[in-house]
């Protein structure tokens, strides 16, 4: 199973990623983002894993497609 992290660090709020994932991102009161669960991504959701990953300015997401 695929499983997508996201660094805190280089995370600069634009939200893109849950604009496009909301069902694996979730958002605070703040707005700040955080990966749902422990970011698993089920097999019908890894094409909208990639395009939140491909849409991040900041790089902040990641997509380990061989994840266990």
């Amino acid at each position: 199973m695929a499983r997508i992290r996201l660094d805190l660090d280089r995370c600069a709020g634009h939200n893109r990623c849950f604009a496009i994932a909301p069902e694996l991102i979730e958002l605070d009161e703040l707005g700040n983002a955080s990966v749902s669960g422990d970011g698993s991504v089920p097999s019908e959701l890894r094409e909208k894993a990639r395009l939140a990953v491909a849409n991040c300015p900041e790089f902040a997401l990641e997509l380990d497609e061989d994840s266990k």
